[in-house]
């Protein structure tokens, strides 16, 4: 089988990506600060402040995958950490770029994250890949830095395929788990007015996207990763609590509280998403968790 390197593999998606991918039989490689060949899963050194890459991980590729990035919910956004957000995804980007061009063969396929900020705060207006990106808001406007940064890779040689990640549930980390800890007790919080889209995506299926487009040589250019169903946030929240089988106490979080306690990192739950899978879906990808309740249990009793 093919051999897959991936950026940022240590991330949850990138761990959960390698189990599948390991588990259809490739050779997955992960690029990492540290080397460690004889780790399960052997990493290559990469240095995003020196630009320092091991050569060999390129030259054993068939497949590069690049979720590499600092988190974008994990600290409230300095200016500092604005600039580390950004930074992070571009670097890793136009290092992977300078490394590939030094390759005789270039891999067949390089599959860049993206996610779906890209579009901003859209209320109840569908969201296609051709759309136009959001006008303001660091979320979207890091984004279309990202994403800008991935196009460079266009002209090295390879088929290049940009996902746009929707809102990734998980019970080992993501969006999912501060609803579950919550809905033990029986609450259910709601961020605003509740009415805001939620365009979700269970990690699995977000992995076998990612693993279509590495198979699939007709996927080029940029594609959505959400499930065909989106939800408003207050039904998000109920439909987690059904999962469960409790009945939560509803309560909401005003928006003008989470201005306070986020600051403009609370654009991460206030803003409204309804994201289209269509194009995804017409490449005959199948979704095997397109509702929510459903995908929760799933997880849940997984542990995913």
């Amino acid at each position: 089988m093919a051999t897959v390197l991936i950026g940022g593999g240590s991330g949850l998606i990138g761990s959960r990506l390698s189990e599948l991918l390991i588990n259809k039989g490739y050779t997955v490689l992960h690029l990492s600060r540290t080397k460690d060949l004889d780790a399960p899963i052997p990493k290559y050194r990469w240095d995003l402040k020196t630009g320092e890459i091991d050569m060999e991980a390129l030259e054993r590729a068939d497949y590069i995958l690049n979720f590499a990035g600092a988190g974008i919910a994990d600290q409230r956004w300095s200016e500092k950490r604005k600039a580390l957000i950004i930074n992070s995804r571009v670097d890793s980007t136009l290092l992977l770029k300078k490394a590939i061009e030094q390759l005789k063969q270039a891999p067949k396929a390089i599959v860049c994250a993206s996610a779906i900020g890209f579009y901003g705060d859209r209320g109840s207006e569908l969201l296609t890949e051709e759309s136009a990106p959001g006008r303001d808001g660091f979320l979207s406007e890091s984004v279309q830095i990202w994403e800008d940064a991935s196009h460079q890779l266009k002209d090295l040689g390879s088929r290049l395929a940009i996902i746009r990640i929707g809102v990734v549930l998980s019970t080992k980390g993501g969006a999912l788990q501060p609803f579950i800890l919550q809905n033990k007790f029986r609450l259910g919080t709601y961020f605003g007015d509740g009415q805001q889209w939620y365009s979700w995506i269970h990690i699995d299926d977000l992995c076998r996207i990612f693993i279509k487009a590495i198979e699939n040589d007709s996927i080029k250019g940029t594609y959505n990763a959400v499930s065909p169903n989106p939800e408003k946030l207050y039904d998000f929240v109920e439909e987690i609590a059904d999962a469960r089988d409790t009945k939560a106490i509803m309560i909401p979080a005003p928006k003008f509280a989470m201005r306070i306690a986020m600051g403009e990192m609370a654009d991460v739950v206030l803003s409204s998403a309804k994201v289209s899978s269509e194009k995804i879906s017409a490449t005959g990808f199948k979704f095997e968790h397109p509702e929510l309740e459903s995908a929760v249990r799933n997880l849940i009793k997984e542990q995913i």
